[in-house]
């Protein structure tokens, strides 16, 4: 059930200086939310900011009724969230969307692929597969080696892997460039982050015969399918809002699933 709660920041950790990760709980037991779904957050004291500001669920800690939002602040917005501190009040309406299908069989073995702050919404997604009793293995991707965002806190839930384009750290060029592609084999492709990226994991999926999903990153004003900003097309529907029909969808549905 969607709620609009007004809820209390426990820690801001300054990741870097673009990157911050924002921790948020509530008196009461927040609502149940699941790997790839976001939230919608009204941003307080910033006049140039006049819409919520889509942010994907980084982690959900229900031990200590903790949500975790991993943000980039790159805009009016963003930096004015990034300025938090702890015992502040940040409205934000959630869950929201649609997430990643969670595994059925704990013996398939799952990639994980991330990009920027698109790794955001896999750490949660890698929890859950490891607390089914599955396998996650991460591969994610930055420019530099400095722009590589909590690779210890995805050590703690799988194996890692590691590009840089200017090869600074783990191995250089592209995701889709690392050799883990040429010997192992997966059951299960998730992945998040730049649009040129997604596009070129799920080629490789489909050239292997893997499922894929795709989590979008599109401009998601409302939330609530009202707005139109987020439209997609998909070869079986048309037009879709993908803040209410995704924002996790499988590859193949896509329109642009179908470029060379």
């Amino acid at each position: 059930m969607k709620k609009c709660l007004d809820l209390t920041v426990t820690a801001v950790e300054h990741i870097n200086e673009k990157y911050v990760l924002i921790k948020l709980t509530h008196s009461e037991p927040l609502p149940t939310m699941e790997p790839g779904q976001f939230v919608e957050v009204r941003v307080d004291n910033s006049p140039k900011t006049f819409l919520r500001r889509p942010i994907s669920i980084n982690d959900f800690d229900t031990e200590h009724n903790e949500l975790h939002l991993l943000v980039a602040a790159i805009g009016d917005g963003t930096r004015r969230m990034s300025q938090l501190k702890k015992g502040d009040t940040l409205n934000v309406m959630l869950p929201l969307g649609n997430g990643f299908t969670m595994p059925q069989d704990s013996t398939k073995r799952h990639l994980l692929v991330g990009g920027g702050v698109g790794v955001a919404p896999l750490l949660y997604l890698g929890r859950k597969i490891k607390a089914m009793g599955g396998e996650a293995t991460f591969l994610l991707g930055a420019r530099t080696a400095k722009d590589l965002l909590m690779i210890d806190d995805f050590k703690n839930v799988g194996r890692v892997f590691v590009t840089t384009e200017d090869g600074s750290e783990g191995e250089k060029g592209f995701v889709t460039n690392h050799s883990i592609l040429c010997y192992e084999t997966f059951d299960m492709i998730s992945t998040c982050g730049p649009k040129p990226m997604m596009m070129a994991v799920a080629r490789y999926a489909e050239k292997a015969g893997t499922e894929c999903e795709v989590s979008l990153e599109n401009n998601m004003a409302c939330g609530l399918g009202a707005c139109l900003c987020c439209v997609e097309k998909t070869q079986d529907k048309g037009n879709i809002c993908i803040c209410t029909e995704g924002p996790v969808i499988n590859a193949k549905r896509l329109e642009w699933a179908r470029r060379p």
